[in-house]
């Protein structure tokens, strides 16, 4: 399908993934809502230069525990282009949380971001997806879903939860919507990781490199153009470190 002028929600767009996300896209023919929450310079410069691309750009402020961003974004888009063709549920938080440290304010947190914003992102769009007889819905979840590391338990959770609700809302929202997800392995080292703890991970993944933002980025671009007939489907991008634990 030719992306030419489909507008994509993408959360989480101001840096790292969800800016090669957004780039993407924009290289192909999409115009973008970026959502951001603290990254306000970030956001944007990413909005100038997805409208250099000859590409429309609007920015959307917000932190995800508010119960009400999820139906201003969609609000926003309609009012803003009168469509909306996807979201791209990229926005995350990934903080440590040990058996010893965990919280519940902590976890609810986690939650709330990883998994209920997305969720209720998707239900807030499913009016007007219905009322336009298409729509898509791709989830960024974590090869970590299915593999959970002690000490990020919230985190592992939550990925665990959307991945789920990937499956779920492909149901709920079928035959009209299709809802996939990407599962990235190392597409981007966190900033503070060390030297010598990147070694260890890549010491695991059979392709002996890192990932790239791009990689999820062309994937995410796959399930929107091209996968027609997917729905309820999670796509591993890791280099084949899923097949090693």
């Amino acid at each position: 399908m030719d992306l030419t002028d489909n507008l994509v929600v993408v959360t989480g767009a101001a840096r790292r993934v969800g800016r090669e996300i957004a780039l993407h896209l924009a290289r192909h023919g999409c115009h973008i809502v970026v959502h951001y929450r603290r990254s306000s310079a970030e956001a944007e410069d990413l909005a100038r230069t997805i409208r250099g691309l000859g590409r429309r750009c609007s920015i959307v402020a917000g932190d995800l525990t508010d119960n009400g961003l999820p139906a201003r974004i969609v609000a926003h888009a309609l009012a803003e282009y009168g469509r909306l063709d996807a979201i791209v549920n990229n926005a995350a938080v990934f903080a440590p949380s040990a058996i010893d440290t965990l919280t519940p304010d902590q976890f609810a947190h986690t939650l709330q971001i990883n998994l209920i914003a997305p969720v209720m992102l998707a239900a807030a769009a499913w009016p007007h997806f219905r009322q336009a007889g298409a729509g898509k819905v791709v989830n960024i979840v974590d090869i970590y879903a299915d593999r959970p590391r002690p000490d990020h338990i919230a985190y592992c959770a939550a990925k665990a939860g959307l991945a789920n609700a990937t499956r779920s809302l492909a149901r709920a929202m079928a035959p009209i919507v299709q809802v996939n997800a990407v599962a990235p392995g190392v597409a981007l080292f966190p900033e503070d990781l060390d030297p010598a703890a990147q070694e260890r991970i890549l010491a695991k993944v059979p392709l002996a490199r890192p990932g790239s933002p791009a990689d999820i980025a062309t994937t995410v671009r796959f399930l929107l153009a091209d996968a027609d007939y997917m729905t309820g489907q999670i796509i591993t991008v890791d280099g084949g470190r899923s097949i090693t634990w």
